[in-house]
């Protein structure tokens, strides 16, 4: 057994000032305030998992009580039912001590990063983290030793054993993958080496290339740091937008060759682990852990090449509403749409989010009442508050959510995105035992982007202001090109760089130069006169930190393509598709995410998910072509 990794993932940024839309909705800014004068309700509440200082040290002296306990457990642990279902109890009570440590001490820094004391609580919980992590290595070997029978025998002997079975199969399905504890632990030193090869390129990105300057069209100078390269792709003006991709991309091939050595180094580390582990490519090594067939990769491949005229037709229409005479590679980011001066304050964005849910029912809708009332969420910015969002559970507390509302459409999406995640935690903590609700990445993205889906399709009904609808169909449909097909091509470029290595072959700055332009002008229409991908284009592989995550990716697209299949099945009424999809959430990690996903209504082995999904697509585009016609004639 081990312990979990604290994971946490940052999404948005807030902002400074008042905000004020044609309809003189305010939004209230406390982004110079200082965290002890944002008014409470405002805030989530920290005392659900300890009232003070105090009580989080007293839990942390007891770590070293439990971690005694198992040292004394561990010498019969396995000799009997009962002592084993001991240890797993003991082991959850310290898993779940450290938690509260961590989501305490994290939560407190994550609003108020200049706070040293917050600071030093953070990097002390996660050092004893480290060092009980180590303490616990010993229980998979152990179990692994047994006489399988002998083991198996154990949960019929005694039934309290049950919430443990499934994670005790999963440990023996890996059985001969896994190596003596002394190979193990060698093992495990090497991530490490790893983990130093991202690191190196990271820096190498984000600190030691210098930002190039440009000079833009009207004269001023710009220097192209990654926060401005983001700002300025977007700009009004397409001579600026290519200015600043090409100032971007040409300043980053001075080091391409420096960059794919790195890459070389990162993929050549996943190939020494899965040979280590005898699996016969990186790809089954990585999908074995969660039980997912190399099948569902590649259909993701097939299905969304088979795919590209949806999008093709979707830039089209782009190119058509950015009234260019050639859509460019740059032009990607530009909103089709101009800005709506719409702002949703925060009591109005919880009516849409809850409205446009209520169709889950009452236990759902009971769970997002909770949320707002009781504290769960973190709304506005606040002096050295992180940016960006997230959702995070406790198990036996309840889960939080970290906003930076700004009163955008975007903040709205964001808001019911992370209350997928936290309604997923929620009803999974109320249904699981503890062993069974730590649910996979592959599921994660489903909750949230399913909750975005049924609010857009909530607005469309709803609203009776085409350049609102315009607006909100072109958001999806960004969201869409970038997660599903931008992902996508992400992870057939993975797949190469991964198959190169194994064939013995060294990923050169040329090859990947070569790779990359290939399948972005495949995917975006080059060739087809879609959209114009310039040469330059061919080093943007290099800035993508997700290549040194080991086939994460593919994720982010298969999450959206099975939320559209499962949203679609309720949106349309299916027979029984709210009860299977809330099944689905209750189920943690139960069983395998694959056949969690297929008792929800969703076989991603099949083409069935992907139909569903890219019709809606076409749909969409369709409609978003009909209103911008209709709104062009007045």
């Amino acid at each position: 057994m081990k312990l979990r990794s604290f994971l946490i993932s940052t999404l948005l940024a807030g902002s400074f000032a008042f905000t004020v839309s044609a309809q003189d909705a305010v939004i209230p800014d406390y982004s110079s305030t200082p965290r002890d004068q944002v008014p409470n309700e405002f805030k989530w509440n920290l005392s659900d998992i300890y009232s003070n200082y105090e009580l989080w040290n007293a839990d942390k002296a007891e770590v070293n009580t439990l971690l005694g306990k198992i040292k004394d457990q561990a010498k019969s642990w396995t000799s009997s039912a009962k002592n084993m279902l001991a240890m797993f109890k003991t082991s959850d009570k310290l898993e779940l001590k450290l938690y509260h440590l961590y989501s305490y001490a994290r939560r407190q820094y994550d609003m108020e990063m200049s706070n040293s004391t917050f600071n030093q609580m953070k990097g002390e919980i996660q050092s004893i983290y480290v060092d009980a992590s180590m303490q616990l290595n010993f229980m998979n070997d152990d179990l692994l030793k047994m006489d399988e029978k002998t083991l198996m025998g154990y949960f019929s002997e005694e039934p309290n054993l049950a919430p443990y079975k499934f994670t005790v199969e999963q440990l023996l399905r890996s059985k001969k993958h896994m190596l003596p504890l002394a190979e193990e632990q060698l093992l495990s030193l090497t991530g490490i080496y790893s983990s130093n090869i991202s690191e190196a390129a990271s820096i190498l990105n984000d600190v030691d290339i210098p930002a190039p300057t440009v000079t833009l069209t009207d004269g001023s100078k710009v220097e192209l740091n990654y926060a401005n390269y983001y700002k300025y792709r977007t700009a009004k003006s397409p001579e600026d937008r290519a200015i600043a991709v090409r100032g971007y991309w040409k300043n980053h091939k001075q080091y391409e060759n420096t960059l794919a050595t790195l890459f070389d180094g990162g993929m050549k580390m996943d190939l020494f682990n899965a040979k280590a582990r005898k699996f016969n490519s990186c790809l089954q090594a990585r999908l074995f852990q969660d039980n997912i067939d190399t099948t569902v990769y590649y259909q993701l491949i097939k299905e969304v090449n088979a795919n590209l005229p949806s999008l093709h037709k979707y830039l089209k229409l782009k190119q058509k509403m950015l009234g260019l005479e050639t859509l460019k590679y740059e032009d990607l980011w530009a909103s089709s749409v101009k800005s709506v001066n719409k702002v949703y304050p925060y009591d109005e964005a919880k009516k849409l989010v809850q409205n446009s849910l209520v169709v889950l029912g009452s236990e759902y809708a009971d769970g997002l009442k909770q949320a707002f009332n009781n504290g769960w969420i973190d709304v506005y910015p606040n002096k050295d508050k992180e940016s960006g969002a997230y959702s995070d559970a406790i198990y036996d507390i309840h889960p939080y959510v970290k906003m930076n509302y700004d009163g955008e459409y975007s903040n709205v999406s964001t808001l019911a995105h992370e209350l997928g995640h936290a309604m997923h935690s929620y009803l999974t903590n109320r249904n699981q035992p503890y062993s069974n609700s730590n649910y996979t990445t592959f599921l994660a993205e489903i909750a949230s982007t399913f909750n975005e889906n049924l609010l857009m399709d909530y607005l469309l009904k709803n609203e009776t202001d085409d350049n609102l609808k315009l607006f909100i169909i072109d958001q999806f449909l960004e969201r869409a090109r970038q997660t599903i097909y931008r992902q996508a091509l992400f992870a057939e470029f993975e797949l190469a760089m991964h198959q190169k290595v194994e064939e013995g072959k060294t990923l050169t700055a040329d090859w990947l130069n070569q790779k990359y332009l290939e399948l972005t002008r495949l995917y975006y229409g080059h060739d087809k006169g879609v959209t114009l991908v310039d040469d330059y284009i061919e080093i943007e592989w290099s800035k993508i930190p997700h290549f040194f995550y080991n086939f994460y990716v593919f994720q982010y697209s298969t999450g959206i393509i099975s939320s559209m299949a499962l949203s679609q099945n309720i949106i349309t009424g299916k027979t029984g598709a709210v009860d299977k999809y809330l099944g689905m959430l209750k189920s943690g990690n139960s069983d395998y995410s694959i056949k969690l996903l297929q008792n929800a209504g969703v076989d991603m082995m099949t083409s069935d998910p992907y139909d569903a999904a890219f019709k809606r697509f076409d749909d969409l585009v369709a409609e978003m072509e009909k209103i911008y016609e209709r709104v062009s004639k007045k």
